[in-house]
């Protein structure tokens, strides 16, 4: 039927009347066009001349990348390939280059710097003189660039370059200064193009054609190397980039002479021996809490029953650990005596986690022992497997051999001095065996719980009939501050990584060695890649600089955090940390139950890094004391034994030899949730 309609006399109105959704409908499928219609609508098959026909062909034009420059072309160009060089010393010439180009820019090509930095040996001063002076009469062609808003700046005059007064010019024309080759340079700011110098010509010869060739940095003759030196630290400070300082020892004395000596105290036990309680209660009677907060922890601990927690939930922060009752991540808390600033440690006691505990005492100079006086309680933390010895191990493995002993909880016992005296004899046989010198552990009676001993005299009469001793507080001021390395190159070992409050993110660790400063550039490894330390701060201050022995936040510029890991270093460019996946060490077998063979695996301890690792090698069996080979290539290890071993990783990981960096050379190794061995680093592979 809709065929024979009449389309061009139709009215639409009536015949969609009632249908609101028309528009986006076609009504094709239900009336066609007529024949006198057809004729006026466009079909590409009936048309014999085609649309293409009034296109002329022309030559292809050839695509052009306008967004890369010449020398960035010739910089990145394919056709040069880097020599095959070791992890070190590629990370070695990537910080020369870097420099070099911050200099010279791209004048010079890619080939000639790399092969002038190895030949040079790395080393940046020669290698730079190097290219200045072959480049020095050579004449470049102007490069195109894109247009640049002329921007006037103030002359800075160099104070001991004589340089010769800038060249008046008229009021219509921007400032200018001309770098005459013949003469000294002259410093300025940006890059200013003289219109006429004095001779009439063009201030604009072929070799300054580009910013990069402007540049102060470039050798010019008559410059001495005086003044390149002074050029060089003026544009470090026009960059507001604090330049690595010459003497460490010097800038140590300038910040931190004055002020209280650093110290880092783990606390370390078994579980339930009151580590928590015991420094709570001390930071409460130092004023450290107020005691609003205390009377809310009070109030608290009510209500969940547990009223005898309230001093450890000063540092037990989370609300699990809270719920359980036991320390699992490491506590952080600072206190002061009368002459040192000493940082608190509280490491959890329970021995699943053992590898935070670990992670907690790599960072700490002195440790604190704390063992419950409670009659059967000292006994299994000691002796029924419990964690007071694996602990103790731990720590002088790690490098602690000043510690304090705090025999806890003895009110329990009415202060009795036999008890005292007993769990004293006992401890004191095990830490000699351990490796703890006499003059170097002080036992301290005390109770967390009721602050007796804490920071003050003891009152109790009946522990003043026979204790007449230092307090717990005064125990801790007398220890001695080990020497810090701030002179050898910089090592910041990685504990933590989270996002900042600002821009960029965080890295929560340890300076070992050296000195950072706000603005340096340092190198990740193993990953080797560089960032910037856009600032730093020390429990929760911000200061512009760190010393090693420090426990610092940086705040991690121009690097993606998801590279970032737990476990990394962050270096100095031009002394990076070595990488390795297989090193030599010295080890020391604990009480094993299975002998230590060929290709046994285990867990590698090292700082906050565990790392899965192999024992590809048993080089010989060493004599425990003197250190003489007994047996070469033996077939096991039996406990309490001491051996050279070959380890392999399954990752690169970053170590230093112990000789070289104590702090970066110790290891623990673990299996099945044990401390089996204690290890040093003796040769890397």
């Amino acid at each position: 039927m809709s065929r024979h309609r009449n389309v061009r006399s139709m009215n639409y109105s009536d015949e969609y009347d009632g249908y609101d959704d028309v528009y986006g409908h076609s009504v094709e499928d239900d009336s066609c066009i007529s024949p006198s219609d057809a004729a006026f609508m466009y079909d590409r098959s009936n048309r014999q001349t085609q649309i293409s026909a009034f296109i002329t062909e022309e030559d292809d034009i050839e695509e052009v990348d306008e967004d890369i420059e010449p020398e960035v072309e010739r910089r990145h160009s394919d056709s040069f390939r880097y020599p095959q060089l070791s992890d070190v010393d590629e990370a070695r010439l990537r910080s020369c280059l870097d420099e070099i180009h911050s200099v010279i820019g791209d004048s010079i090509p890619e080939n000639i710097v790399v092969e002038t930095v190895i030949g040079n040996n790395f080393d940046l001063a020669q290698s730079l003189d190097a290219l200045l002076k072959s480049n020095q009469n050579k004449k470049e062609e102007p490069k195109p660039q894109r247009d640049r808003s002329r921007r006037t700046r103030p002359v800075e005059k160099e104070d001991n370059a004589a340089a010769p007064p800038p060249v008046a010019t008229t009021d219509t024309t921007p400032t200018i200064s001309v770098v005459a080759p013949s003469k000294p340079v002259s410093v300025v700011k940006g890059f200013q193009i003289n219109k006429t110098d004095d001779t009439g010509e063009s201030g604009l010869k072929p070799s300054d054609g580009t910013p990069r060739s402007q540049s102060p940095c470039e050798k010019t003759p008559g410059t001495s190397p005086e003044v390149q030196r002074k050029i060089k630290s003026n544009i470090d400070t026009d960059n507001k980039t604090p330049s690595r300082k010459n003497n460490p020892a010097e800038e140590w004395k300038k910040f931190r002479g004055d002020s209280k000596e650093q110290l880092h105290m783990v606390t370390i036990g078994h579980v339930d021996a009151g580590k928590s309680t015991l420094m709570g209660h001390l930071l409460y009677r130092l004023g450290r809490v107020n005691q609003k907060l205390m009377h809310k922890y009070e109030q608290e601990s009510k209500k969940v029953g547990k009223q005898s927690f309230m001093y450890a939930w000063i540092l037990d922060e989370t609300g699990e650990e809270r719920t359980r009752g036991i320390t699992m991540d490491v506590g952080q808390s600072q206190l002061e005596t009368d002459s040192k600033v000493v940082t608190l440690l509280d490491a959890p006691g329970h021995k699943d986690f053992i590898p935070n505990m670990i992670t907690g005492a790599a960072q700490a100079d002195v440790a604190l022992l704390v063992v419950d006086a409670t009659r059967g309680e000292f006994e299994t933390g000691f002796e029924s497997g419990g964690q007071t010895r694996e602990h103790a191990l731990l720590v002088r493995s790690l490098g602690v051999s000043q510690l304090a002993v705090a025999i806890n909880k003895l009110d329990t016992v009415d202060w009795n001095e036999n008890r005292f005296l007993e769990i004293a004899s006992k401890l004191n046989v095990f830490l000699k065996q351990a490796g703890f010198r006499d003059k170097d552990v002080t036992f301290v009676p005390c109770s967390g719980l009721t602050g007796e001993n804490l920071a003050s005299k003891p009152t109790e009469p009946a522990l003043c009939q026979w204790y007449t001793g230092p307090c717990l507080l005064d125990v801790i001021d007398k220890f001695k501050v080990p020497e810090r390395p701030v002179a050898k190159p910089l090592r910041i070992s990685v504990n933590d990584v989270y996002k900042g409050t600002g821009s960029g993110f965080c890295v929560a660790g340890r300076v070992e060695t050296g000195m950072v400063q706000a603005g340096d550039k340092l190198l990740v490894l193993p990953q080797n890649e560089t960032c910037t330390a856009k600032a730093i701060s020390i429990e929760e201050v911000n200061t512009g600089v760190a010393f090693a022995g420090d426990s610092v936040s940086l705040t991690i510029a121009n690097y993606d955090q998801q590279n970032m890991a737990v476990g990394y270093v962050l270096c100095d460019p031009s002394s990076p940390v070595p990488v390795t996946s297989k090193f030599e060490a010295r080890i020391v077998l604990f009480n094993i139950t299975v002998p230590v063979t060929k290709g046994f695996s285990v867990v590698l301890h090292q700082q906050s890094l565990a790392e899965p690792a192999v024992i590809t090698k048993l080089v010989a069996q060493l004599h425990k004391s003197s250190g003489e080979v007994i047996k070469r290539r033996p077939r096991c290890l039996t406990k309490n034994s001491s051996a050279l071993v070959v380890l392999e990783t399954s990752r690169p990981v970053c170590v230093e030899l112990y000789r070289d960096v104590k702090e970066l050379g110790r290891f623990m190794l673990r299996v099945g949730g044990a401390t089996i061995a204690a290890g040093l680093i003796t040769k890397i592979l």
